[in-house]
């Protein structure tokens, strides 16, 4: 992937429109991936620390926003610390969505990023 580094911010850089801030305590359910729309990945934040910061960021700037569908695509497992989280490192949401864009495929791409230490995993794996 080619990448380019700026000490600009996204707000500067493109339309409001066009920016998507992904951050796991959205509602809205990211379904597809549109080469048109500039995703902002929502940070690293430690889970305990303060819920809903990115969205609360988001929300800030106007943005839209959304979630990985992993409730939609995935189920959780049971397991002894009763652990579900649909938070993800950014390298992991990197890797959702470059596996989605490649493969059009949700289970597919959840496979890749999402670890069974999140405690949910997809349906036929739960079996």
């Amino acid at each position: 992937f080619q990448m380019d580094t700026t000490q600009e911010s996204y707000l500067d850089l493109f339309p409001l429109d066009a920016i998507v801030y992904l951050t796991p305590d959205s509602e809205n359910v990211l379904e597809d991936v549109d080469p048109s729309k500039v995703y902002v990945l929502g940070g690293l934040v430690d889970e305990s620390v303060q819920k809903k910061l990115t969205l609360q960021r988001a929300q800030e700037q106007s943005l839209r926003t959304a979630r990985l569908p992993i409730r939609e695509y995935m189920v959780k497992t049971t397991n002894t610390k009763n652990y579900h989280s649909e938070t993800l490192a950014i390298n992991q949401v990197f890797d959702v969505l470059s596996t989605y864009y490649e493969t059009r495929s949700w289970p597919a791409a959840l496979k890749v990023g999402v670890s069974s230490g999140k405690g949910y995993v997809l349906p036929d794996a739960a079996k």
